[in-house]
């Protein structure tokens, strides 16, 4: 499928609770909340005006508030956005909710994220058993595709996940993280975390906190924004 295709691409995300303070206060910074589709006044950042704030956050706005799992993805012919749902509530039902270690604002690649303060298998456990999960609703990519994340420099290990998952970033070479901006200058970028562990220190809990679903995301066209379709709970 042409890269600028209007067909929805779909996607598995970790995103909090919309009703939650830290979803709440992470789509404020982000100035729009994916559950709603709506635009939200961004706050007000010391050394950063409103249009910088807008600029340096746009990219991550348009994905909404998440940490990837299974990443966006056209749905292969045969396969229906309702069956797609029913795939995730079932994988979320024979999934407990566990305990993941702190989350943190940090620097990622030049990015800022949250991130968690140390490893978590049970993280990894869940992005490895969606990567595999959903792989049959996947449509490969295409020609064009594969250049375009070849072109950003990928590691032999990197291109060979991406020649058979349609996605470099998996299983080892997968990071949990909720990004927040677009990637900065290092000044910028060590501004920035100050503010944002001041602004985020609120939602952000001073130990492990839970992991206990699933959410789909749905992308009208590559033109749109991601919206928050549903949020499947853990029920095992």
């Amino acid at each position: 499928m042409h890269p600028l295709s209007p067909a929805p691409r779909y996607a598995i995300y970790y995103a909090p609770p919309p009703q939650g303070a830290l979803w709440q206060l992470a789509s404020r910074w982000l100035g729009r909340d994916a559950a709603t589709g709506q635009r939200i006044e961004q706050p007000l950042i010391a050394g950063f005006s409103s249009a910088r704030l807008a600029e340096i956050t746009a990219d991550a706005a348009r994905y909404g508030f998440h940490a990837t799992l299974k990443a966006p993805f056209f749905l292969v012919s045969g396969r229906s956005p309702r069956e797609l749902a029913s795939r995730a509530a079932a994988f979320a039902k024979r999934r407990a909710a566990f305990l993941a270690p702190r989350l943190v604002p940090g620097s990622l690649g030049g990015f800022i994220a949250l991130v968690p303060d140390q490893p978590s298998a049970a993280l990894q456990s869940l992005a490895d058993a969606a990567v595999v999960e959903f792989d049959d609703f996947r449509q490969p990519p295409s020609i064009a595709e594969l250049e375009q994340r070849r072109a950003a420099g990928l590691t032999p290990r990197q291109d060979q996940l991406l020649g058979r998952w349609g996605y470099p970033y998996v299983f080892d070479a997968w990071q949990f993280h909720m990004t927040l901006t677009t990637r900065l200058e290092a000044s910028e970028r060590d501004r920035l975390l100050t503010a944002l562990e001041q602004y985020l220190g609120p939602a952000l809990t001073d130990g492990p906190w839970a992991v206990d679903a699933i959410c789909l995301f749905r992308q009208e066209s590559r033109a749109a924004p991601f919206r928050l379709c549903a949020r499947f709970p853990f029920q095992a």
